[in-house]
């Protein structure tokens, strides 16, 4: 039986986050691969302070220099077994399975974000087996006191398309903390949680529909320049690698 690994004690207790801490350097997939790591899977890292958690490293590289093992998966969706539609606090901490569907954490995501760079790839499939990614040569994350806003540039497409550059410069919105650039509240509107502009172009932690349509407007796991809003995804995946 697959042992089923939890984030929802990935962060350490704290109330309110600032903009920044005494710590030891983030420790991430990226150093496991320069020292030698080759296996994709479940490893022990070390963003923050000295307590360690889990997290998915894809190790695998296809001998494209943008693909490179050594990527820390920050969120994936695959097969509809957790609930994405949570509020802030567990957004801001993480939840999931490290083996399946999960979210890293703002918190982890800006303490990994915050001193060193660090570029994202997007991996998207639809039912029909089809793969396609974009790539972004630039991604951070803000502090809590900022919102936790989403900095990401540098597009470069993998059949895709940029469904991504619009969120640029938002802050993170959950149904109980509407941080949107939006009149509505988007996250409730659309019925997921993501760095809402006004609202979506790209819906990653929205509902997991198993290709069924809704008559609920782009609620799905949707990536607007590959399928439009009326396709949701069979698997997403968020990766981030350091550049050195």
């Amino acid at each position: 039986m697959a042992m089923l690994v939890f984030l929802v004690a990935f962060l350490p207790v704290v109330l309110m986050s600032g903009c920044s801490h005494d710590e030891e350097m983030p420790f991430d997939c990226s150093d496991l691969y320069k020292a030698g790591e080759t296996h994709s899977g479940i490893y022990t890292i070390y963003p923050a302070w000295d307590i360690p958690f889990w997290v998915y490293c894809h190790m695998i590289s296809d001998g494209k220099d943008e693909d490179n093992g050594g990527w820390t998966v920050i969120q994936r969706r695959m097969d509809g077994s957790v609930n994405f539609y949570r509020p802030w606090n567990q957004y801001k901490r993480g939840f999931g399975n490290v083996e399946g569907e999960y979210w890293l954490g703002l918190e982890n995501m800006y303490q990994l974000t915050r001193k060193k760079k660090y570029m994202l790839r997007v991996d998207l499939e639809d039912f029909e087996g089809n793969k396609v990614f974009a790539l972004y040569s630039s991604f951070s994350v803000d502090c809590e006191m900022d919102g936790y806003k989403l900095h990401v540039s540098g597009f470069t497409d993998g059949g895709a398309g940029d469904s991504l550059s619009l969120h640029n410069d938002q802050k993170f919105s959950t149904f109980d903390k509407d941080q949107d650039g939006s009149g509505n509240n988007c996250a409730k509107y659309h019925l997921g949680a993501f760095w809402y502009a006004g609202c979506h172009h790209t819906n990653p932690n929205g509902v997991y529909l198993w290709q069924e349509d809704s008559p609920h407007h782009a609620i799905g796991v949707v990536w607007y320049t590959w399928k439009n809003y009326g396709v949701s995804m069979k698997s997403i995946s968020m990766k981030i690698k350091r550049v050195f």
